[in-house]
């Protein structure tokens, strides 16, 4: 890509910047590897004009992962504007391969993840009304809410993060009130939002069983967002909240990728709640909505399917 080359020596201060041949992308972005002064680097793609929001939704939610030092995440450095339009997301070059011997080990790693904050409130209860209580012991602090500090996109489509109390309003409004007012103004679809009204009266008693902490999620976990090197796993591509830790199976069990390993050793962190089951189909909902909106009617009969089925 002729004249990136120019802003990234600029942008990273580095004196060489050469493309290594290396190149990778989706259905979304295109990305690829240059060697700087500083190492090898990953620029990821993308020439609309809202690119610049999306990727710093995913620097962000790179960041908050990096931060927790459970899973392992390339390490984003900036996002650029770049001269053809659009914006690039530059991050840590990192070996990749499919992900196979250290499967047990993500799971393992993402339960680890969903676990972080509620430790960290359990901590603070614990040090309320201890005299003196170590200042400065995490950079991190517990969060009591559902949503994040910026936008993160799924696919491209910006997700709705202000903060709320309440999960199951946040999810009802957010997520899924959110995608179906999209299908609406796209395809004038009726069937959806009808089903919809009478399965968001059902939301109350799916979540009865459950008490939900908030946990930071990636948010986008299938299994073409997942890899290994020689060290363990490793998650990219992340559209990050803090939500249910339950949501990140939905996409997880959709597209395949995951195997038992996987699932065994993070529910032996994170057992099933009652109700599991269901509360997944609820949580598929979203990404086959999410994928209608992205990709067209192809993901309809799913979608609809689902909301008839949690309605019996």
């Amino acid at each position: 890509m002729e004249g990136v080359e120019s802003v990234l020596r600029r942008e990273l201060g580095s004196s060489t910047v050469a493309a290594t041949g290396h190149s990778g992308g989706g259905c979304i972005n295109q990305g690829r590897t240059y060697r700087t002064d500083h190492g090898r680097v990953f620029v990821k793609f993308n020439g609309k004009a809202e690119a610049r929001r999306m990727f710093e939704g995913e620097m962000a939610s790179l960041t908050a992962i990096l931060r927790t030092h459970t899973v392992k995440v390339p390490k984003p450095i900036k996002v650029i504007d770049v001269p053809q339009g659009g914006s690039a997301l530059v991050m840590e070059h990192l070996d990749m391969r499919f992900l196979d011997s250290h499967a047990a080990k993500l799971g393992e790693q993402l339960a680890d993840l969903h676990l972080q904050n509620q430790k960290l409130g359990e901590k603070l209860q614990k040090e309320e009304g201890t005299v003196g209580k170590g200042a400065g012991q995490s950079d991190l602090q517990f969060v009591d809410q559902f949503g994040f500090d910026v936008v993160t996109c799924c696919g491209y489509l910006p997700q709705v993060n202000d903060w709320q109390r309440d999960w199951v309003a946040f999810f009802a409004q957010q997520r899924i009130g959110h995608q179906i007012n999209l299908l609406e103004k796209e395809s004038g679809n009726r069937e959806a939002r009808e089903l919809w009204a009478q399965l968001q009266l059902k939301l109350p008693e799916l979540f009865r069983p459950v008490t939900v902490v908030p946990a930071l999620l990636h948010g986008d976990l299938w299994g073409g967002n997942v890899a290994e090197d020689a060290d363990g796993p490793i998650v990219f591509d992340p559209a990050s909240f803090y939500g249910h830790a339950e949501y990140e199976l939905a996409i997880a069990g959709m597209f395949g990728g995951f195997d038992g390993a996987f699932y065994s050793a993070y529910h032996s962190r994170i057992p099933k709640a009652p109700g599991f089951d269901r509360r997944l189909r609820l949580y598929q909902l979203f990404h086959y909505l999410n994928h209608w909106n992205h990709f067209g009617s192809g993901y309809r009969g799913s979608s609809l399917s689902i909301m008839r089925g949690l309605l019996k």
